[in-house]
């Protein structure tokens, strides 16, 4: 008994196609009963005898002629008569409401995954109360430098590349992955902080420094050290600038090195004194592994400084530049 299935259902609170029951006696008002149908269900219904079995009697209507045509076949077969709403109109609303919902949910996550890239991306450039510390090339010391020390203790120098994005403080933590995810107020940042290996001297009197920062594709923090890997643009940057607290260096860059984090030649540490041919080693191989090279005279005597960061296409690629180190002649002059 149809009717009396739905009537039990709907008592129970369980959700169902909504349904309108007829009695045969009332197709006398014939218009009467398909405008309370209509008023009630839209198109397409199902007119089904209450208590017929193998569907006899049961017809779809479209609209209202095959819904007179349908009660009239209904009331054939049984004085009940029900006429049920389509269930996939209701799997279409549910389907319409879940995509809908799934929509606004994937736009919110967008639009905060834009604000999350942005905010990440723009950390990671220097702000300008960062800047305001920032040395001035010419003086014999950099006090400023001094004033960042007081914000961080691990503040030991200041790193400017000419003509691109680099122009930060080094710090240098307890280890290699302190800096990884701080900035240089100490603070958590995706974006880290320019880092020194925590193996080298914080005042940079290593024969080999090396340097670590993110590479962040809008060409902050070490973003553009990979461009280095370029001909032209190698040959356009030639020179930087490392400031000390109490003296400033000159940077000239001689080579552009593709690799991986694995490489012990250029991810090892060279103490001083050098008693064992080390830099001459690193010197040797750079040249070899070099995809750009610029021969400045550079010998195992010189203090040189690398700057690595991860490579665009590897997983555990890197690129690193290398420059060689010296105390600038204004500080030798003074």
């Amino acid at each position: 008994d149809k009717l009396s299935t739905k009537r039990m259902v709907s008592g129970l609170g369980i959700c169902q196609a909504a349904y309108v029951p007829v009695l045969k006696e009332e197709l006398k008002d014939m218009d009467a009963v398909v405008a309370k149908i209509e008023k009630e269900i839209p198109y397409p219904v199902f007119v089904k005898p209450s208590n017929a079995g193998s569907s006899r009697g049961v017809t779809r209507a479209d609209n209202r002629e095959e819904l007179i045509a349908g009660l009239k076949e209904a009331a054939a077969n049984d004085r009940r008569i029900t006429i049920a709403e389509k269930l996939l109109r209701i799997a279409n609303r549910s389907m319409n409401l879940f995509v809908a919902c799934l929509m606004t949910v994937l736009f919110l996550y967008g639009g905060y995954s834009l604000w999350d890239t942005w905010r990440i991306y723009h950390s990671a450039l220097p702000d300008q109360d960062l800047m305001k510390l920032k040395p001035v090339k010419g003086e014999d010391s950099n006090p400023s430098l001094q004033d960042l020390q007081k914000i961080n203790a691990d503040v030991c120098a200041w790193l400017t590349v000419y003509d691109t994005g680099i122009d930060y403080p080094v710090v240098r933590g307890k280890d290699d992955m302190e800096y990884i995810n701080k900035d240089v107020y100490g603070d958590f940042a995706l974006s880290g902080a320019i880092f020194l290996q925590s193996a080298n001297q914080p005042d940079f009197s290593d024969p080999y420094n090396l340097i670590y920062g993110h590479h962040m594709s809008n060409g902050a923090m070490f973003g553009d050290v990979v461009e280095f890997a370029d001909e032209e643009y190698f040959a356009t940057h030639e020179t930087g600038t490392l400031y000390l607290p109490e003296k400033t260096c000159s940077i000239t860059f001689l080579a552009c090195v593709e690799t991986d984090a694995m490489d012990s030649q250029i991810y090892g540490y060279i103490g001083e004194p050098d008693t064992t041919g080390q830099m001459q080693q690193l010197l040797q191989y750079v040249q070899e592994h070099a995809v750009q090279y610029r021969d400045i005279g550079v010998t195992s005597q010189d203090s040189v400084i690398a700057l690595s960061t991860c490579a665009e296409s590897a997983t555990n690629g890197r690129v690193v530049l290398f420059g060689k180190l010296q105390e600038s002649s204004d500080n030798k002059q003074k």
